[in-house]
């Protein structure tokens, strides 16, 4: 699967916030998003997803053009900043809600396995986001966008999250932005920097340096 998504133009107010933005993933690849913050990373995904209506946007899925919200198709499934699983629901249950075998994750999360009939708001925000970059991530969705996934996690759990994304990617399209950039850097096949509005295709991490995104020397 090869997704595109081209002329997409957003303004808020009489402020033009994304203008001519172009991306492509596809199945078996990591897709990256860098930018600074306010570029405009979090809306891209919103209108990927469709929960955020812009000025203009094409969408289009193995060169057909997707003319509903993605989220509408069945194909896409999309891990906000926020969390999304609500605080009076357990662990075991939102498991159950989205199909995921439990069992799975902790073998891979073992310090969970005596949690599963605890409520979510009794999580800290590091595990919040760790069990639901797992679901987003192990749902049944061909095509997954994730916002900030590394956000209050500690260094090993991010490093088996980025394990799982590499396992993931074989069969899903996986668009991916975060804040700490060393690690987009370090997984993704393919890198988009949104500068003034616009994307830009990184072909050489030194552009990263010459957009201004990281310092110079940075890379060294």
């Amino acid at each position: 699967m090869i997704i595109e998504i081209d002329n997409i133009e957003l303004y808020f107010k009489d402020k033009c916030i994304l203008s001519g933005v172009y991306l492509k993933s596809e199945t078996g690849k990591i897709t990256g998003i860098l930018g600074s913050n306010g570029s405009g990373k979090s809306c891209f995904l919103k209108i990927i997803f469709g929960s955020l209506k812009s000025k203009y946007k094409l969408v289009r899925i193995d060169n057909k053009p997707i003319l509903k919200p993605l989220y509408l198709t069945n194909q896409v499934t999309y891990l906000p900043q926020h969390h999304f699983i609500p605080n009076n629901v357990k662990l075991k249950t939102a498991f159950k809600l989205f199909n995921i075998p439990w069992a799975g994750f902790v073998n891979a999360f073992e310090m969970f396995h005596l949690n599963k009939n605890i409520h979510f708001n009794r999580l800290s925000g590091g595990e919040r986001r760790l069990i639901e970059t797992y679901i987003v991530l192990k749902s049944n969705k061909k095509i997954i966008l994730l916002d900030e996934p590394f956000s209050h996690l500690s260094p090993l759990h991010i490093e088996k999250i980025k394990t799982l994304i590499e396992e993931e990617k074989n069969k899903k399209a996986i668009i991916i932005t975060d804040h700490m950039y060393n690690h987009i850097v370090d997984i993704s096949d393919s890198i988009y920097l949104i500068k003034n509005g616009c994307t830009k295709l990184i072909n050489d991490l030194k552009e990263l340096e010459d957009y201004k995104y990281l310092s110079a020397g940075t890379l060294n």
